[in-house]
């Protein structure tokens, strides 16, 4: 029985960890604001320098940025990308929508 109390929560907190569509967080950016969201999808355009910049991302539903620290993976490549949603950002001064902060994305 205590196992089952311990691992009740753990089972709660992992469903919310799957992939969302990016069409799913353009139709509501509010609903997913600072909130962390795994997102899988084609790598469309990149910029890069110096290990930082962004990238756009399709998954077939929508586009969109992804802004990131570690890296910025070539166009073409396939992608799972962890990161927290920002609606209205802005990158060098010109609004993208709302895009992802990128925590670490995988590609493969």
């Amino acid at each position: 029985m205590k196992n089952l109390v311990l691992f009740a929560p753990l089972t709660l907190l992992l469903t919310g960890c799957g992939s969302v569509t990016i069409a799913r967080i353009n139709a509501d950016p509010t609903r997913y604001r600072a909130q962390t969201v795994h997102v899988n999808g084609t790598v469309v355009n990149s910029v890069g320098l110096l290990g930082t910049g962004g990238y756009q991302i399709d998954d077939g539903t929508g586009k969109i940025y992804v802004i990131s620290r570690s890296g910025v993976p070539s166009r073409g490549s396939r992608v799972v990308v962890t990161g927290t949603v920002m609606p209205g950002a802005q990158v060098l001064g010109q609004s993208v929508g709302t895009a992802i902060r990128e925590e670490h994305h995988k590609v493969r």
